[in-house]
């Protein structure tokens, strides 16, 4: 046991560009109007389209929305999906008039993939920590944007985001916002969780 300690601790105190990349990104929940450039999010896309991926099919979809009136109807219709929900508390986000899924991030990218695929969600995730990572390395914060995951196969959603590029035979199963980081408003310092590995020798 005291060997098993001694590994982890040494295994644990290698660092390198690509670790400490991970160790301290965060999510970004307030963000400046200023959009990232183009070629930055060409790079942070193309960092998505790296991701392992079942079978390597690749039938995502990454759908990037920088115009700020369509975030703006995304956010709209996605409330009105919301305000028709049993949930209670998804009824208050729908009729909260300062509610904003995307926390007004400059640019949203929408995660998609055919669900015929059992691993679709999968792949998925694995490409958006690929755009969180690339992001975080260029300087642009970033945050997981679960909403519309749920709500894609509302009437009013769907026949906004198909014309988008969104493929009518997919499932969104996350997007992620890109942008850069508000100063006025401080990360919180990450703090791991103990316990939560397990070596077997």
């Amino acid at each position: 046991k005291a060997y098993r300690q001694r590994i982890y601790i040494r295994l644990s105190m290698k660092t390198n560009e690509v670790l400490e990349t991970i160790k301290t990104r965060r999510s970004v929940r307030a963000y400046t109007a200023q959009a990232p450039e183009t070629d930055d999010l060409v790079t942070i896309l193309e960092a998505a389209k790296y991701a392992p991926n079942g079978m390597h099919l690749e039938s995502w979809h990454f759908t990037a929305i920088q115009n700020a009136e369509k975030l703006e109807e995304l956010n709209s219709r996605i409330k009105g999906a919301f305000a028709k929900s049993d949930d209670k508390h998804l009824q208050e986000r729908g009729h909260n008039k300062a509610y904003c899924c995307y926390y007004h991030a400059p640019v949203l990218v929408i995660v998609s993939n055919k669900p015929t695929q059992w691993w679709a969600g999968m792949d998925c995730a694995c490409a958006i920590e690929n755009m969180f990572l690339a992001a975080h390395s260029l300087g642009i914060g970033s945050c997981w944007i679960n909403q519309l995951g749920t709500t894609c196969n509302d009437p009013e959603v769907r026949e906004f985001i198909t014309p988008l590029g969104v493929p009518a035979d997919h499932q969104v199963y996350g997007c992620v916002a890109l942008g850069y980081a508000d100063p006025k408003a401080p990360l919180k310092e990450k703090v791991v969780k103990e316990g939560t590995v397990t070596i077997v020798e």
